[in-house]
């Protein structure tokens, strides 16, 4: 799978993102597509810009339309994240207005995709509602650039997501639900062990977005197993820490030997949820992306050993993104580079070590079953 970066929230520089639009997926979505079924890939994860569609109480859905009908054009499955970060602006996240909006743009947006693909729906109601609870309302990083208030917005967020579930299951009960949430893995650290405690407690806060829509926490905030539909882990090298906030490296060799593998992490969640499980996010930066992808994959073979049912992984973002605080500053991070020509085109621009071992985790994994093994002519619509 890939995913395409569509960050659409208020920075700290108090100023509206738009990385769909940033990186011209928008404006070439066809491409993009093809791209996609290039390497074989044919299932995606892309977005509807609430900020957009949404305006003074009526719905355009300009900005949508082109992107399901190129879909629909290239025979692409997309899973559609509905809340990205970002909503609109006279809508304040903290009131009770803001569950019965996001339902109300839930239904709009389900009816308008039941009426131009014929394609089985996939949502993700609000992405990382773990992490945009800590973002935004934990240390005041976007907006509403909450401090403190990380719990009272995610069990607003979960009521916004419920409420969202039920008013597309209104429009079309075929639809599946996509919950993606970061895991992570918290140790103490060597010289403190009085903060065994801590760790272990921030560890067990990557489980309660998805236990509080399952109802196993709080079941007064209207969880049910039915929520719980399809979970996405989403994990990258900075994803495991000394408590507080030191990184495990990764990179270093040896590597520290608290590090947790991921096939251990996935065989935790899907030990305690046993829910259709894939892996939403995962990818490098730069030189890395490579030998990241190369030991993602022999984890996912293991878990597969271990009896973990994987329905897919997501490379996030297939294509390059800017930094969130600097517009100047790209991440380098997909599998396509983007590059300015001089008519003003971010040209797709293939990395072809990354693509290298892409095409090999794919051979190697289609041996489990998993997706087919790479098409001839690899990558070659990015020359």
């Amino acid at each position: 799978m890939g995913g395409f970066e569509a960050a659409t929230h208020v920075n700290d520089k108090g100023r509206r993102l738009d990385i769909i639009a940033a990186t011209q997926h928008d404006r070439q979505i066809d491409h993009d597509y093809q791209l996609m079924r290039s390497v074989g890939i044919t299932t995606v994860r892309d977005a509807v810009r609430w900020h957009l569609i949404e305006r003074d109480g009526r719905f355009d859905f300009s900005s949508l339309a082109p992107m399901v009908a190129a879909a629909e054009r290239h025979d692409i499955q997309v899973m559609w994240t509905l809340c990205h970060y970002g909503w609109p602006d006279d809508l304040d996240v903290f009131s009770d207005e803001f569950p019965p909006r996001f339902a109300r743009f839930a239904t709009e947006v389900a009816r308008f995709i039941q009426s131009h693909s014929r394609r089985l729906p996939f949502y993700t109601p609000i992405n990382e509602l773990s992490f945009v609870s800590w973002a935004a309302g934990e240390v005041g990083w976007f907006q509403p650039f909450g401090r403190r208030r990380g719990g009272e917005l995610k069990r607003q967020l979960i009521r916004a997501v419920i409420a969202g579930c039920d008013a597309i299951w209104q429009v079309d009960r075929r639809a599946r639900i996509v919950h993606v949430d970061p895991v992570i893995h918290v140790v103490p650290p060597h010289e403190k062990p009085e903060l065994t405690v801590q760790a272990a407690e921030q560890n067990e806060s990557q489980y309660e977005a998805w236990d509080l829509l399952a109802g196993i926490r709080e079941p007064a905030l209207g969880g049910h197993p039915r929520y719980l539909d399809i979970m996405g882990a989403n994990f990258y090298h900075s994803n495991q820490w000394e408590y507080p906030d030191v990184r495990l490296r990764w990179e270093d060799t040896p590597r520290d030997a608290r590090w947790k593998p991921f096939h251990r992490m996935l065989t935790d969640i899907y030990d305690r949820y046993r829910r259709p499980l894939f892996i939403g996010e995962t990818s490098h930066i730069g030189v890395g992306r490579a030998d990241w992808l190369r030991e993602i994959a022999a984890e996912l073979w293991n878990a597969h050993d271990a009896g973990v049912p994987l329905e897919g992984i997501c490379l996030f973002p297939i294509i390059d993104r800017m930094d969130w605080n600097d517009a100047n500053h790209w991440h380098n991070s997909g599998l396509w580079d983007l590059e300015l020509s001089d008519d003003g085109i971010l040209q797709r621009v293939l990395n072809k070590e990354y693509a290298d071992e892409l095409r090999h985790s794919q051979a190697l994994l289609s041996r489990c079953g998993w997706g087919e093994i790479p098409p001839a002519g690899y990558g070659e619509l990015s020359a």
